[in-house]
């Protein structure tokens, strides 16, 4: 499974496995983030700019510099999981789960019958995956689900064991759904992260995590077990860093 074989490895070696959220349509940003060595970017179609040809543009950039593409899906539709994996997404990344019957249903969208409801027509996902077999491409999908809300985090032990591949935590929407705002989630928040990495951990699946807070985040996040962990979005990396830069312009004139 060649899509997503750079994943699998982290995961056998008990590593993490660290990327950049792409939420600025662009194959050459999304180009250059896989070649200084980040191991995933998830391209943003429920917040991000990209439409489905600047998507499968940004999936042949990541794929050149050896970088594995996921996808955030808008909602958590099978067709639109499906149309994705077609196109040569390795995995997806599904918003707003809050049962396991909701998760379960993110799951049929990866998979071929008489497992899920995906329609088989393999365009792309027969070349990253280097297979056209349906078994093969069912498990060359990665199927992560997002607890992000109250519910979800309430039924997270039963998301955890509904087949899916891993728990990606939306600390922001999560903050939220707790009644905080986001980036102030305060120990509210840490024990709802705490529960949720506790559930993966039972459920013998990968627990990710989106961060906002850069690479220091990350790396603290890695430390307490997260192995899928998003270092930062590609639009506020860019804009921290260009106002740092002129920040510094500005202070020597």
């Amino acid at each position: 499974m060649p899509g997503r074989d750079r994943l699998d490895q982290c995961w056998k070696e008990d590593r993490p496995a660290f990327g950049l959220w792409g939420s600025i349509p662009s194959s050459l940003t999304a180009e250059i983030a896989a070649s200084v060595g980040v191991d995933y970017v998830c391209v943003d179609l429920q917040h991000g700019g990209a439409d489905e040809p600047r998507m499968v543009a940004m999936f042949s950039a990541i794929e050149a510099r050896g970088a594995v593409p996921l996808v955030r899906v808008l909602y958590n539709e099978p067709w639109m999981i499906n149309r994705v994996l077609d196109l040569g997404a390795a995995g997806v990344i599904v918003p707003l789960v809050g049962s396991g019957e909701d998760a379960r249903r993110a799951v049929s969208g990866c998979r071929y019958p008489p497992h899920g409801v995906r329609s088989y027509g393999p365009l792309r996902a027969a070349m990253t995956v280097g297979s056209a077999d349906p078994e093969r491409l069912a498990a060359g999908a990665l199927c992560f689900v997002m607890v992000e809300t109250r519910a979800g985090l309430d039924n997270v032990e039963a998301i955890a064991s509904s087949g899916v591949d891993g728990i990606y935590i939306g600390p922001s929407d999560l903050s939220l759904g707790l009644g905080r705002e986001p980036g102030h989630g305060g120990e509210v928040l840490e024990r709802a992260i705490t529960r949720v990495r506790e559930a993966c951990a039972g459920a013998g699946i990968v627990a990710g995590m989106h961060c906002n807070g850069g690479g220091e985040e990350a790396r603290a996040r890695a430390a307490d077990g997260f192995r899928l962990v998003t270092i930062g979005v590609d639009a506020s990396l860019f804009g921290a860093r260009v106002a740092a830069e002129l920040a510094a312009a500005r202070a020597a004139s």
